[in-house]
């Protein structure tokens, strides 16, 4: 049963996802971009295999683990989805890139968190969220990386 508590958490952050990122393409596609940026197909390889590691990894921790522990991962998956949303939607939508920078560095701290607390209860599973933890924080980077951007653009444009 909780297995498909964490296949609904990983669909909806995958459909939520989807929908804010393609809110509005061309304000997207018109900033400036930080160097380190990969290249775009890479955004659409790491995103599929990480839902697929969320609900693999997830599915077998919260099916193996006692229930405290399963519940325990499940919050934790929760809130670093929850944080993850916030992230896609204020950076997407309302274009709060300051916010988004600060929301996706927590669902990256809370999932580095998820990778102990599943780690604990299966090893492969702990690793195998390991990407995802890692493409998180780079993606953290990126989006501090965007705030930086769009603030010194503007305070060119208010100079100007």
């Amino acid at each position: 049963m909780l297995a498909l508590v964490v296949i609904a958490l990983v669909v909806g952050y995958a459909v939520l996802s989807v929908r804010w990122v393609g809110h509005e393409p061309g304000w997207y596609a018109a900033l400036p971009r930080p160097s380190w940026q990969p290249p775009p197909w890479v955004f659409g390889v790491a995103w599929p295999l990480n839902f697929l590691a969320l609900a693999v990894a997830g599915s077998a921790v919260v099916t193996s683990a006692p229930t405290g522990a399963a519940l325990g991962f499940l919050g934790v998956l929760a809130a670093s989805i929850a944080l993850a949303l916030g992230w896609a939607y204020a950076f997407y939508v309302p274009h709060r890139l300051d916010l988004a920078a600060i929301l996706l560095g927590g669902a990256a701290a809370l999932t580095w968190v998820l990778v102990l607390v599943a780690g604990r209860q299966l090893t492969w599973a702990g690793w195998l969220l390991v990407p995802y933890a890692a493409w998180l924080t780079v993606a953290t980077s990126l989006s501090v990386g965007y705030w930086a951007l769009d603030r010194r653009g503007r305070a060119r444009a208010g100079a100007a």
